[in-house]
């Protein structure tokens, strides 16, 4: 997997503009979580349809094992779900840099997730 191709402008929009929310928090002490929530099912799908949100691209951009990534979607809230275990200090510990885990989402806000097959 190429990363500079995931996030080429030319693939498509970002998972942020497709969202209507994307957020990351703590899940528990060890684990962060990544919601998506899209406006509709059609953006929805375009994005499980692209198979561009995989656990090897989680691993490439958090630096976390593949096995340790989940991916759930949840057909009826338009949703999808990232687990991962947290990198640097727990929640709350001497270093940790942000104890709510609400700012690691970034790294997902740029991936690129080509049109739907139907409007190619």
């Amino acid at each position: 997997m190429n990363l500079s191709d995931v996030f080429d402008p030319s693939r498509g929009d970002t998972l942020y503009d497709l969202a209507e929310v994307m957020r990351s928090k703590n899940a528990g002490p060890l684990y962060l979580t990544f919601d998506m929530i899209f406006p509709d099912a059609a953006a929805y799908r375009r994005v499980l349809d692209s198979r561009v949100l995989t656990p090897e691209l989680v691993s490439a951009l958090y630096h976390v094992e593949q096995s340790d990534v989940s991916i759930v979607a949840f057909d009826a809230a338009n949703a999808i779900k990232i687990t991962i275990p947290r990198t640097g200090p727990t929640s709350g510990a001497p270093g940790d840099r942000d104890v709510y885990g609400a700012q690691q989402h970034e790294p997902l806000i740029g991936i690129r997730i080509p049109p739907a097959a139907s409007s190619r």
